[in-house]
């Protein structure tokens, strides 16, 4: 019995290997709106917000998404530019960079492109474009170096929610952390070496991460353990002693407990400690983006001088440098082997 299109053999011929590269996301605009939509989308993951449902349906819908869209909204008024929100094209001037990398070495055979968790461009929208191009191999980097169950295992989420209304399903790899991944260490020893050759030194470098629930350490997230392993790795490549870093962490929402030392409650107490100086750096950050701009350069800022202290500095995060775009290129390529990548396809 002949098949209507049983001629067309496309799905039997080689394939492109497609590259998603993932980052949290951001609303469309600095308006209340967009932040309502944005913030539905993320607090109602439960992978963000571990409460049961019922219960936290309506303290988002009846509290949480009526006091805090204005408020973000001015927030992230004072950090967009000309280009959007800083995440978004620091992100996509990632993604271009990454692609003109790998198609310098493979051609056509690779395609690249960005995707948000929350918000635009969407995961779903990227993955029917992978699949509209006939990507049958496909690579996904979340840009959290550390790992979270809120941030890697989610976005992990957001792919097979997809995946299950798809019929026809690439092959996968996903790349679930990188925290000492030697080259990631390397591209943040660099910059910030750069950064200090030009602007000097501090009395304490402070690396500050995104916090999280101290509920998470305890239930086995790898998080805390794997911010304190980057950091150790990174002050040993900048050769610093016990005294001159520390890790803190950043960001933390509502009463309940985080992870410690808060990053706020150590700007304030560091001038009465004697330190003066004090610059700042997110190593979990792979793109410059709210928590770092507006909390970090201005908030903590405010923090440490306010008690006293004479200099601070935010040391810029990695986003689309030459030093991290080799990196996380490499680290693509060491996940890629195995997988053909002739420029014929």
């Amino acid at each position: 019995m002949a098949y209507k299109g049983q001629d067309n053999l496309d799905h039997l011929q080689p394939h492109k290997v497609g590259v998603l590269i993932t980052n949290l996301g951001t609303p469309d605009a600095p308006e209340t709106g967009a932040l309502r939509r944005y913030l539905r989308e993320f607090l109602s993951d439960p992978r963000v917000v571990e409460i049961p449902r019922f219960i936290w349906f309506f303290i988002l819908n009846l509290v949480i998404l009526v006091i805090r869209p204005p408020k973000s909204a001015e927030a992230y008024k004072g950090i967009w530019t000309e280009q959007g929100s800083p995440l978004l094209f620091h992100s996509l001037a990632q993604g271009d960079g990454i692609r003109e990398r790998l198609q310098r070495k493979y051609g056509d055979a690779v395609e690249v492109r960005v995707a948000m968790r929350y918000g635009n461009p969407s995961i779903p929208g990227q993955l029917q474009a992978f699949e509209d191009a006939g990507i049958r191999k496909l690579l996904v980097l979340p840009l959290y170096p550390q790992y979270s169950a809120s941030t890697n295992a989610s976005t992990f989420d957001a792919l097979a929610r997809d995946f299950m209304k798809r019929r026809l399903l690439p092959d996968l790899r996903f790349i679930s952390h990188y925290p000492d991944y030697p080259s990631y260490i390397q591209a943040m020893a660099d910059h910030i070496r750069a950064w200090r050759d030009q602007h000097g030194g501090a009395d304490k470098l402070v690396f500050s991460y995104h916090g999280v629930p101290k509920r998470f350490l305890l239930k086995g997230d790898p998080y805390f353990h794997e911010c304190h392993q980057s950091s150790q790795l990174l002050a040993r490549a900048l050769g610093l002693q016990e005294h001159e870093w520390m890790t803190t962490f950043q960001s933390r929402f509502g009463a309940e407990e985080w992870l410690q030392p808060y990053t706020d409650a150590t700007m304030k107490a560091l001038p009465g400690e004697g330190v003066k100086s004090v610059q700042v750096f997110c190593p979990g950050f792979s793109a410059d983006c709210l928590e770092t701009v507006e909390e970090i350069d201005e908030e903590n800022r405010e923090y440490f001088e306010e008690a006293g202290g004479e200099s601070f500095a935010y040391i810029p995060a990695l986003n689309a440098e030459p030093v991290h775009l080799d990196a996380l290129t490499q680290l693509i390529e060491d996940n890629l082997q195995g997988w053909s990548l002739r420029a014929d396809g």
